[in-house]
Order: structure tokens, then sequence, then C-alpha cells
């Protein structure tokens, strides 16, 4: 019986852990931190939830939220390829932290920069005027 993605990782503990260190570093991170609330344990609870889907756990997400609809819920948000780019060097670091290697580190960095480039909305130039101003 082949193992899924999730279950190769280590399930809920390690994915639990993977998610916390993430947003340690997002809060860090002076691009993406102006993003999200000071409060991120509901933005990690649904993370975890999205991650045990994507990669194949139960459907946490589904259950409670219904469909992801990953892009429409991320439009409220500015979010331009400087940020899908943090995003994913937040979540390198956070796989760094539960020394996930290899061939599955590859694939789940994968599925994720596709993910996170497909929520860029904003063009880093508009959104870099904004700021400048």
């Amino acid at each position: 019986m082949d193992m899924t993605p999730y279950e190769h990782l280590g399930g809920e503990e390690v994915l639990t852990k993977m998610v916390t260190n993430f947003y340690h570093h997002v809060k860090q991170n002076e691009v993406l931190a102006p993003l999200f609330p000071d409060d991120l344990s509901e933005t990690a609870r649904k993370q975890i939830q999205f991650l045990t889907q994507f990669l194949g756990g139960p459907s946490l997400y589904t259950m409670e939220h219904g469909h992801p609809m990953l892009r429409a819920r991320h439009m409220p948000f500015p979010i331009t390829e400087r940020h899908a780019k943090a995003w994913l060097e937040c979540m390198g670091k956070a796989m760094d932290s539960v020394s996930l290697e290899g061939p599955l580190r590859d694939f789940i960095t994968s599925r994720l920069t596709m993910t996170a480039y497909h929520m860029v909305n904003t063009s880093d130039d508009s959104h870099g005027k904004e700021n400048n101003s």
C-alpha cells in the first residue's frame, strides 16, 4: 500500500511543527509580516488543515470550510511575486526545521511553488509604488 505525502512527512505531528515554524518565519519576514494578523493561531490552524488535505491526508479543510478556493480567498490581499517568493522562502525554512529532504521535499516544494505563484494578483511594480508614496 502506497503512503501519501502526508504520511511520508510524519502526519499531524510533523506538519504542525512545520507550520508553527513557518509562521515564526513569516512574523520575522519584512515582506510578509504586514499581510498577516498579529495573532496567527487561526491562520496556522487553517494552514494545517489545508496542508493535511493538500498532501493527501484527511480532508479537514473542506469538511470545515468548504472547497479551498485559494485564489478567491486570497484576492482581498495584494499578493505580488515578491510575496510568493518570500512565502516560499519561509516554507523552505519550515521544511528545514523538520529535516524534510529528498524527493518528498522536492515534490512538496514543486506543488507549493505552483500554488504560491497562482495566488499572485498584483504586480510588484504597482505594489511598490503604493508603499513608496
